[in-house]
């Protein structure tokens, strides 16, 4: 039962002798904090400058209509208190233009996950976690990593990497779930005895709840914020080949690979609109129509590679490419985000600018939807496509309608929610997409998010390693769909993939819920699928990818009702004082996935969770709840799977068959 007391000089809310808020004048639950800030940005990344003018602690407490009031200098709060499953919702009626502190006391060694997708750390206590929406790859380090020797090079902290997805949804091993519901720029500062979340508008609401296990405070979750995340059947039946170069290579390379043995289910072409070849590399001429030179006839390529059960997956985002022929369209029509003075608002991606259209225009959206995904994707017979981006709208921008300031956080969502609502509209069944950005409610729209671009390299900040830290906070975070580029993204000097990396990343990609690689930035610098010394890892874990496929099917399928598919080792225990590898994970119920993140290794340490196991190879049955110290050949991962599981028959199969 929820108890909400105010008494002199306080006010509690409790809920069966739990405390949920401890309210007094020396340790306020609210302080009203008036400040300025400025942003800087560069190609997504974002430098902020904050200015206190006033802080007012709101220390007194009164009730007023049935809500509680803190008050205190002459400004309030409304705190609207109801009871909910496991816990209690907090409504807050705020002031304009004021910012707001909220704190909740900290637990003892309570360990704290989530806060959307952050790639350094599992557990963000002693951690600051920024929620703004931003670039995650930072031009200096990329330029740091060419130029010193790797030896040299000191891998990055949490304080200084950024998220695309960044939410202010929490879970900790002491079975709480915190969530503020708010769009505005803020932090979340676990670093004390209190935590003490801080936004630059008053949020809507605070849910907090209490469960005995993750999955039941993941489902709680997924009561709050629908999950309606999906992969359609098809893409289980294989890898999604990232292909570039034109319609003769995509064929040439596809059945090329095919013929091999390898499971495709579908080519990913992102210069399908055509290349922009820049100091960075080959990136994706930003004209959302297929290149008639580059592609031609593509809708009679699509439907050779369809005959082949074949899939052509293809890309977009909400910009266009300066003075390319959509561009001088879309401006002349008034679609695109401008300055104060009127002028197009030109955003800079590595070398080139771009317009971005208008998400808050009627008319903007209608044509992004109707023009460019329906009538120049979906008519053409595309079945899926990054919808990447959303992540840099600049707070000083002018819209159609909204301030992009409070807007900026969502904008990823919007994007989101725009191209679902596309192939809704179209009935394409079978087509999806899949997003790097995101924020509160992109699982309720996004089919599909990835980890976004990786280094090619494997360094714990922003290399192959991240990935999985990245898929376990998403997941506590309520997004569970995820996958990686395998092979990763950014390459520059000296930083490209060899053969090694590629298979190691493929390995950890035949045991996720969608298998796509990349070809880089660089394609020509960088190991891919069909080099020589790669095809037969190529062939054997695509077939064990395809293999997996129910298996994959039951995953996401508990990810809509709320359980992630990737989860951390301790997900079981439900405390992080029984984790050990940070680099390992629990694939659905029943596998348990040992990526091998260090160069030139042969042998892996395993930390196996409790329970009987076997190994997913050989068979050999292994008891948990302790190390082990297993072969890691190149083009086998440490894989194990239950004992007891009712698909242990179907794991036997996959790797029977694919030796």
């Amino acid at each position: 039962m929820l108890l909400s007391q105010v008494y002199p000089g306080g006010w509690s809310l409790s809920r069966d002798d739990d405390t949920i808020i401890d309210h007094s004048a020396a340790r306020p639950f609210v302080t009203a904090v008036r400040r300025e800030k400025t942003y800087t940005a560069s190609r997504g990344t974002v430098k902020t400058v904050v200015t206190e003018a006033e802080r007012v602690p709101l220390r007194d407490a009164s009730e007023r209509d049935g809500t509680v009031v803190l008050s205190g200098g002459g400004h309030e709060i409304s705190i609207s208190v109801s009871e909910m499953p496991g816990g209690a919702e907090l409504k807050f009626g705020g002031e304009p233009g004021w910012a707001y502190e909220f704190r909740l006391p900290a637990e003892d060694g309570e360990a704290v996950f989530g806060g959307g997708e952050q790639y350094r750390q599992v557990n963000l206590r002693g951690e600051k976690v920024v929620n703004f929406v931003s670039e995650h790859i930072k031009a200096s380090t990329i330029i740091e990593k060419a130029l010193l020797p790797r030896a040299l090079y000191r891998e990055k902290p949490h304080s200084q990497i950024g998220s695309y997805s960044p939410m202010p949804v929490f879970i900790t091993d002491r079975g709480r779930l915190i969530m503020f519901d708010t769009g505005a720029d803020g932090t979340s500062d676990f670093t004390g005895g209190d935590y003490v979340f801080s936004f630059d508008a008053c949020p809507e609401r605070l849910v907090i709840c209490r469960g005995g296990s993750f999955p039941e405070l993941t489902r709680t979750l997924a009561a709050i914020i629908p999950n309606r995340q999906y992969i359609p059947d098809w893409c289980r039946e294989g890898m999604i080949l990232g292909v570039q170069g034109g319609t003769e290579t995509v064929l040439k390379k596809a059945f090329a690979m095919q013929d091999a043995g390898a499971k495709i289910c579908g080519v990913w072409c992102q210069d399908w609109s055509g290349e922009n070849r820049t100091v960075m590399g080959k990136q994706v001429w930003w004209n959302w129509e297929a290149d008639e030179k580059l592609y031609t006839d593509l809708k009679n390529a699509v439907k050779k590679l369809n005959d082949r059960g074949i899939r052509f997956l293809a890309y977009i985002n909400p910009y266009l490419v300066k003075d390319g022929r959509l561009y001088d369209y879309c401006r002349e029509k008034g679609w695109l985000i401008t300055r104060a003075d009127g002028t197009v608002y030109h955003i800079k991606s590595t070398t080139f600018d771009a317009g971005m259209l208008d998400l808050t225009n009627p008319e903007a959206a209608s044509y992004l939807k109707d023009v460019l995904i329906k009538k120049n994707m979906l008519d053409l017979g595309v079945s899926g496509w990054m919808a990447d981006f959303g992540e840099y709208l600049p707070t000083d921008c002018v819209l159609h309608d909204g301030d992009p300031a409070q807007l900026h956080n969502r904008w990823p969502v919007m994007w989101a929610r725009l191209n679902r609502e596309a192939i809704e509209e179209y009935g394409a069944k079978d087509a999806f997409f899949f997003t790097r950005s995101g924020y509160l409610g992109i699982q309720t729209y996004a089919p599909v998010m990835w980890n976004g671009d990786q280094h090619t390299d494997t360094t714990r900040d922003y290399g192959m390693p991240c990935v999985m830290p990245a898929s376990f906070s998403l997941g506590f975070s309520g997004a569970g769909m995820v996958h990686c580029d395998v092979g990763g993204f950014f390459s520059f000097g000296k930083m490209k993939r060899d053969a090694e990396l590629f298979t190691r990343w493929m390995e950890m990609g035949a045991f996720s819920l969608l298998m796509r690689s990349h070809e880089s930035i660089r394609p020509w610098a960088n190991a891919q699928f069909d080099a020589p010394e790669v095809v037969r890892h190529t062939v054997r874990l695509t077939g064990i990818h395809a293999a997996l496929a129910p298996y994959l099917k039951k995953c996401a399928e508990d990810v809509t009702a709320g359980v992630p598919a990737i989860r951390p080792d301790f997900w079981e225990a439900m405390d992080r004082a029984a984790g050990h590898d940070e680099y390992s994970y629990f694939l659905g119920d029943d596998l348990f996935v040992c990526p091998v993140i260090d160069k030139s290794a042969v042998t892996r340490r395993v930390w196996l969770p409790a329970g009987e196991w076997k190994d997913f190879w050989t068979g050999e049955v292994l008891e948990g709840g302790r190390a082990y110290d297993a072969p890691a050949p190149l083009g086998r991962i440490p894989v194990y799977y239950r004992k007891s599981s009712k698909f242990a028959d179907l794991f036997r199969r996959a790797a029977e068959e694919n030796k």
